[in-house]
């Protein structure tokens, strides 16, 4: 079902056709060794450069790390590389997938910054040695595209949400479509601050997400709030400054989530989900949370 969605009357066929895709029950982290702040490339980077604890980062990482293992998620580390400061956001180099004959798949990122290009054959390396088939996006013909930071799956559905605008190229999700035969939702991302799709939309599940509403155009808006029934609206302190909709929820219910986000948090519980707060304070240094900061697989 090779499409490309703008517009709503398409997405409720889409929605009504597209076929299951199980939940993914793994999750692969990079080590925060040499995580720190080196340059700016995003505007939460800005005035953080050499600042992070290293030592408080680690702790951080490892309580993150650890409320996966308490969901019952297997995670899976990879050594963080140094001069790779950025690696540690592992949701950003491939993007993981599944085919309807159960076979697994890793199609590589094309780094939008210089600075974090070469992170992409490490992760390519831990697919090959974990039996993964690895596809390529055409470089000639494509310019970017972030992994899962930009691109992800609608819970238990074969419909992937794409973002544009700052680190993927529209031309990207064409040939995804084409390649992988799913239809892709299309949204542009108009806040610099919210660069990627990851930091203001938080899939929670089949019929719920979590949303910074000005990241996105009306047209956008449009087609969230078609798909979803539930649609949780965090204000602009908590997704700004908190990362709110970086939030991870591998389940369907138990959401993970930056501590201090009360709105988001009350809204959470009002409406079924359990929410586990963890402190990413050092990662937000560098514009990532808990979301950027693992990679979930099957």
């Amino acid at each position: 079902m090779a499409e490309i969605i703008t517009s709503k009357e398409t997405l409720v066929e889409v929605l009504n056709q597209a076929g299951s895709m199980p939940a993914p029950r793994e999750v692969l982290m990079v080590t925060p060794d040499h995580f720190s702040v080196d340059y700016v490339i995003n505007p939460h980077m800005e005035g953080n450069v050499g600042t992070v604890n290293k030592k408080k980062a680690r702790w951080q990482w490892e309580v993150i790390r650890n409320k996966f293992r308490l969901l019952g998620l297997r995670v899976h580390e990879l050594q963080g590389e140094p001069g790779f400061p950025d690696m540690v956001f592992s949701a950003n180099q491939s993007m993981p997938y599944i085919d309807p004959d159960g076979h697994k798949f890793a199609l590589m990122s094309i780094m939008h910054s210089g600075h974090r290009k070469e992170e992409v054959p490490y992760f390519e390396q831990w697919y090959r040695q974990h039996g993964y088939g690895i596809c390529y996006l055409d470089e000639d013909n494509i310019t970017d595209f972030e992994g899962m930071g930009d691109a992800i799956w609608h819970f238990r559905k074969r419909i992937l949400w794409g973002g544009y605008g700052y680190r993927s190229s529209p031309k990207a999700y064409e040939e995804i479509s084409r390649t992988l035969d799913v239809p892709v939702v299309q949204l542009e991302l108009i806040h610099p601050s919210f660069y990627h799709l990851d930091t203001c939309f938080c899939m929670l599940n089949e019929e719920s997400v979590l949303i910074y509403p000005k990241a996105f155009t009306p047209d956008g808006l449009e087609l969230i709030h078609t798909a979803f029934p539930l649609v949780i609206e965090a204000p602009e302190k908590e997704a700004q400054e908190l990362f709110a909709c970086n939030a991870s929820c591998p389940d369907g219910k138990n959401v993970i989530i930056q501590k201090g986000c009360r709105e988001v948090n009350k809204a959470l519980k009002e409406n079924g989900f359990a929410f586990h707060e963890v402190d990413t304070g050092e990662f937000l240094k560098s514009g990532g949370s808990v979301f950027c900061m693992k990679l979930m697989l099957w």
